[in-house]
């Protein structure tokens, strides 16, 4: 994550392409709502045949389940050394390191790797490996939220100021101005996050809380008066994470766990509790530069991820932020009533498509897609779902900012290489 949006999700979101016309965000809204609440199978389980297949093959002869199994095996190898192609291209860039999963609209997944996952040792990242999601986390922000809206405890046009009275204020800061749904969508005006300004190799040991991060934003002064327009900003999730929090008296990685990882049987993808610096499974290292342009790698996989908080601390991996993805439209965590209200979506051209609530909607070559990103030091990842349910989800072990190649290319104003993997990934073009 960065500052602004050249430095954090934009330069990858930028290339996402202009903003989705009406009627094509229809036809997506229409095709997310039919997606299979059956997007369950793990990288592992997803390589045999589907449950249907398994049901039809004990009435078939053995010579037809064979074939059905050798022409699965084969389809699925195919998709496999599609994926991994695709994510080569990534490293043959600079790249360290790239991880990418592809899910069905029926829960079926493979995955694939690609460089290397420890420069100092050159082994491979391991397959479905964990890595910090950054800005994915406003989207598991923003379900959460919604629950609340659906349990009656928050109101989205509601003021902050009711739910944290006295705290939002500050130089043209007024709590009682900004609304929850104005939190949600980065149109609150509150003042820019200030990350662009830090060290991060000096703060990797450093632990802060969300209302010390909070406390450091307000010190200055807002950017705009609240609906006044769309400005991507940290801290909007900062103050909606301290909402959680006040809301539901409990700690907001405890109610993710409980409201959306548990239910979606998720075993890799949680927030880190306070001073937690080591990712917990197999992970890739992840590599940044000291001044954040292109550069000497170093590695900086060992973080306090605080400063990030409810804005884009959290750890997942690429097939687990599939199914959270799938799940966010297909029904399973929430009505159908919240998920129209999360795509009710207003143009940001900084990011090049439109922002809905912690969701953005971007024109890909197969149509309207459904997604987020995040950037944060060490990891860049780009996860959407497409208009037939199929969600896919692409990693890299650093920023685009550090990799000379795709810098030239975003400057050049084409497509970042990131984005064109996604594209090709769910579109198959």
């Amino acid at each position: 994550m960065a500052a602004s949006l050249a430095g954090l999700i934009g330069l990858s979101v930028a290339a996402w392409g202009s903003a989705a016309s009406a009627q094509a965000d229809e036809a997506a809204r229409s095709a997310m709502a039919s997606v299979s609440t059956t997007a369950s199978a793990s990288l592992t389980s997803a390589s045999g045949a589907s449950s249907q297949q398994v049901t039809a093959s004990k009435y078939a002869s053995p010579s037809k389940q064979a074939s059905s199994s050798r022409q699965t095996g084969k389809l699925k190898a195919a998709q496999k050394r599609d994926l991994k192609a695709t994510i080569q291209e990534l490293v043959d860039a600079g790249y360290p390191g790239a991880l990418a999963a592809k899910t069905d609209k029926d829960g079926n997944a493979v995955g694939a790797t690609a460089g290397k996952g420890n420069l100092a040792t050159g082994e491979a990242p391991p397959l479905d490996g964990e890595v910090r999601i950054a800005s994915n986390t406003k989207t598991f922000v923003a379900v959460l939220i919604m629950k609340m809206v659906e349990e009656g405890k928050v109101k989205l046009d509601e003021p902050i100021e009711t739910y944290l009275p006295g705290i939002v204020k500050g130089q043209g800061v007024d709590g009682k101005k900004i609304t929850v749904r104005q939190l949600l969508q980065h149109t609150s005006g509150l003042p820019e996050f200030g990350d662009g300004q830090l060290d991060y190799f000096a703060i990797r040991n450093d632990y802060v809380s969300p209302r010390d991060v909070l406390d450091g934003v307000l010190s200055r002064p807002a950017q705009f008066a609240p609906g006044a327009k769309f400005q991507y900003n940290n801290a909007n999730y900062v103050v909606l994470g301290l909402l959680a929090e006040r809301v539901a008296k409990r700690p907001i990685a405890e109610q993710i766990e409980t409201k959306i990882v548990k239910p979606l049987g998720l075993k890799h993808t949680y927030m880190p509790g306070p001073g937690e610096k080591t990712i917990r499974g197999k992970h890739p290292h992840g590599y940044h530069t000291r001044d954040g342009k292109p550069g000497k790698l170093e590695d900086i996989t060992e973080a306090d991820p605080s400063w990030e908080g409810a804005a884009g601390s959290m750890v997942s991996t690429p097939s687990e932020l599939n199914k959270f993805m799938q799940s966010v439209f297909d029904g399973s965590l929430l009505s159908q009533a919240s998920i129209a209200e999360m795509k009710k979506s207003i143009p940001a051209p900084e990011m090049g498509g439109e922002y809905g609530l912690g969701l953005i909607a971007h024109k890909s070559s197969c149509g309207v897609v459904w997604g987020h990103s995040g950037n944060n030091p060490g990891y860049h990842s780009l996860s959407a779902v497409g208009p037939d349910g199929t969600a896919a989800t692409i990693v890299t072990t650093a920023e685009p900012a550090v990799n000379a190649k795709e810098a030239e290319t975003m400057t050049a104003g084409k497509d970042a290489r990131s984005v064109s993997a996604l594209d090709k990934t769910l579109c198959g073009k």
